[in-house]
């Protein structure tokens, strides 16, 4: 159980990712929806779980105490980095996109428009290599390793974090499947919303995300 809630607000943080969501809007509201929508939510998806699964083999190299009592102390002080990490690419994107907000958000978005199935599918997992997705693994991988020692825990936690994290991306992708005309005005709102706050929103997450992260490696002290 101190896994699970550990990890929902770092699954919450990924699925608050502006990027992410902004290149799924775009693939719904362009002409290549069909094709390319649902190799993108695979991507991501399949980007997600692998990205965790690595930050929780990376945190098995993390020298921890034989004795019982300090056996999560380098855990902690590696989630207390991590965290602080996370709290400065925080402010990092909110100086960075300051007066850089428009309501037709970054000019490399328009390239969604025009990608395949296999483009599609490549650019959900690479969007996992960002900063931010990097640090957002790791962290989950050092709570991985410090609170689900149980393998078939490790196996639930993985794949509630995945879910939760993938559900901004899969959940509009789904639904405009299901009814493209009741959800395209939906899309139309929330992509002009998102680019004139969604930097804003981002580093807002990232800095609270970060100090959770960092109390939590306190708290393992």
């Amino acid at each position: 159980m101190p896994a699970l809630l550990h990890m929902l607000p770092l699954a919450v943080a990924v699925a608050i990712s502006s990027v992410p969501i902004m290149v799924t809007l775009f693939i719904l509201l362009s002409a290549n929806r069909a094709r390319s929508a649902l190799p993108f939510m695979t991507g991501w998806v399949v980007g997600i779980a692998i990205a965790v699964c690595l930050g929780a083999l990376l945190a098995r190299a993390v020298p921890t105490s034989k004795t019982e009592r300090h056996a999560d102390t380098a855990l902690g002080i590696a989630e207390i980095v991590v965290g602080f990490a996370l709290v400065g690419l925080g402010i990092f994107s909110w100086f960075h996109s300051r007066g850089k907000e428009s309501s037709s958000g970054p000019k490399w978005l328009s390239s969604g428009t025009k990608l395949g199935p296999w483009r599609s599918l490549g650019l959900g997992l690479l969007l996992n290599a960002r900063p931010k997705g990097i640090l957002l693994a790791i962290a989950a991988g050092l709570t991985l390793q410090a609170d689900a020692k149980d393998p078939p825990l490790a196996v639930v936690a993985v794949v509630l974090y995945t879910i939760v994290a993938a559900s901004t991306v899969a959940v509009p992708i789904i639904a405009t499947s299901a009814a493209p005309t009741r959800m395209e005005p939906r899309l139309v709102s929330a992509r002009g919303w998102l680019a004139r706050n969604g930097h804003t929103l981002t580093a807002v997450i990232l800095v609270l995300v970060g100090l959770i992260v960092v109390w939590m490696g306190i708290e393992r002290l």
